[in-house]
């Protein structure tokens, strides 16, 4: 079944996002599978001892089907990460309290950029940025 998903990097704190994000939608955490599992790759130096506990791959469907997935893009490894104002994830719950409680989790310890409120087009939206740098919006048409 084809579908959509969302791929997250960070830099040392996979784990730690995604258990928060567990903590807001639910659901179970899969595919988890750390460096420190993969094989060796010909030509590559091994896998540093301080990155072997970092998540390769994580997921997690938060919403209407949507997966969330990440992984640890250490500087170690040669990543160089910037998360920047370019992307958001839209989340459309069904309830305006289902929201309401989405954006509080989300938004506790990151930032709020436009706190929730009806807006002119008939939706319930506000948008913040959580703890690790991930703009969220959440819209809802529902009562």
């Amino acid at each position: 079944m084809a579908r959509v998903s969302t791929y997250l990097n960070f830099a040392r704190e996979t784990e730690e996002a995604f258990k928060f994000y567990q903590t807001v939608f639910g659901g179970e955490l899969t595919g988890i599978m750390r460096f420190g599992e993969m094989p060796a790759a010909p030509g590559m130096p091994p896998i540093a001892d301080a990155d072997k506990n970092l998540l390769v791959h994580i997921s997690l469907e938060i919403l209407g089907g949507h997966v969330l997935m990440g992984t640890d893009a250490p500087s170690s490894m040669g990543f160089q990460l910037n998360f920047g104002n370019n992307s958001h994830i839209n989340l459309e719950p069904d309830t305006r309290a289902e929201a309401d409680r989405m954006f509080a989790a989300l938004s506790a310890g990151g930032a709020v950029s436009m706190p929730l409120a009806d807006m002119f087009w008939g939706a319930y939206f506000g948008s913040c940025t959580d703890k690790y740098g991930v703009q969220w919006m959440v819209n809802t048409m529902g009562k």
